[in-house]
């Protein structure tokens, strides 16, 4: 289910081998949460790293695509697999009866022997609730609500949060001339998008087989070089390095395309974390109290899956994120594809994981006598 990158990779994957593949989509378009970016979002992985099994994104597309180029990839990659969603059916539950997945659905009901979630998780943003809330007056907004700068103009704005979309909507936001500061509760670590004419991604593959804490050790000082010095501008060191932040955390560093220069020259200002709110501001933990006329919030999405599959065990951890993706589950004939981070690229890693599941479903499918014709 899902008829964006993973959801897509997984049914051209699987009708290579000869498994007939229904993909049902609650958008009535592919891509849809790629639709909904903000206007100005490039790719932070490289063209040639970004490509789905089976076709190339066009040379002609720059080194890091736009988010238009990317709904246009989509679209044109199902035409190209003939990949023909459902649209417009929302899954609403799924439940395993006998050898089968039964799905419950906006419009009816599925029933497969193999059940593939690949739903994303920009369907369920996380808002954070601060004392005060309540009574501010000015404009809260998710980061999957921004889409450009125009409604901030002449505004006082403040972005929460220090991720990819809370560094790239504040850069967007200062180059627009609107007033902004960008509220960072914790330490961070940041990575160049480029890094000694390659792109950062295409570092993190030659180093993938290494241990994250031996690879933060060696690029360090590179980094620190590329970077210049965090702590001058007001920010933190975590100290966990980049990689390690990744694997372990599912923390992906702020891949700086610009925000940094900005937050140097005054552009974006630098502010702690929000201890609470008043009718017409912030104050801020270290006492600070500032008026804000709005605020986006890019603190990131936090889906629970266990609401979506029902009766199984061992499957989820204890925040509902599977703990097998791209891999076999302790369901039988129930996959994940594209739920975690990879600091090798989301899109490699869908593109990586869409093949393993083929074989293992084709596997599954074979030795339960359930095979599609």
């Amino acid at each position: 289910m899902g008829a964006g990158p993973a959801g897509l990779a997984c049914a051209a994957t699987m009708r290579a081998k000869g498994v007939s593949v229904t993909v049902v989509e609650k958008a009535d378009h592919v891509g849809s949460a790629w639709r909904g970016h903000y206007d100005r979002l490039h790719l932070h992985t490289d063209r040639k790293h970004s490509g789905l099994p089976g076709m190339a994104m066009p040379v002609t597309y720059p080194l890091y695509p736009s988010r238009a180029q990317m709904v246009e990839y989509l679209e044109g990659y199902a035409a190209r697999f003939d990949i023909r969603p459902v649209f417009a059916t929302e899954v609403l539950s799924m439940q395993q009866q006998g050898t089968r997945w039964s799905l419950r659905t906006s419009n009816g009901a599925i029933a497969a022997p193999v059940a593939v979630v690949a739903t994303g998780i920009a369907s369920a943003p996380y808002r954070p609730c601060w004392p005060g809330m309540e009574i501010y007056r000015g404009n809260v907004a998710h980061s999957s609500d921004y889409r450009n700068p125009a409604p901030y103009a002449g505004k006082r704005v403040l972005v929460v949060g220090f991720g990819n979309s809370g560094g790239e909507i504040a850069l967007d936001l200062a180059e627009a001339g609107v007033d902004v500061a960008l509220a960072i509760r914790g330490p961070v670590q940041i990575l160049p998008r480029d890094l000694l004419g390659l792109p950062i991604v295409t570092w993190a593959i030659i180093y993938r087989h290494l241990p994250a804490r031996l690879v933060d050790l060696i690029n360090a000082p590179v980094l620190r070089l590329a970077l210049g010095s965090m702590e001058k501008l007001g920010l933190r060191r975590a100290a966990k390095g980049p990689l390690q932040m990744i694997r372990e955390d599912g923390r992906v560093p702020l891949i700086d395309v610009g925000t940094l220069r900005k937050i140097r020259d005054g552009s974006i200002k630098i502010r702690p974390g929000i201890d609470r709110l008043t009718a017409d501001g912030i104050v801020f933990d270290d006492g600070r109290n500032e008026n804000v006329d709005a605020m986006i919030l890019a603190t990131g999405f936090r889906p629970d899956l266990r609401r979506l599959v029902a009766d199984v065990e061992n499957v989820f951890d204890q925040k509902g994120m599977p703990l097998a993706v791209g891999r076999a589950t302790a369901a039988p004939g129930l996959y994940f594809c594209g739920q975690v981070t990879s600091p090798t690229g989301q899109l490699r890693e869908i593109g990586i994981e869409a093949q393993r599941i083929a074989d293992l479903a084709c596997s599954y499918l074979a030795a339960s006598g359930s095979r599609p014709a």
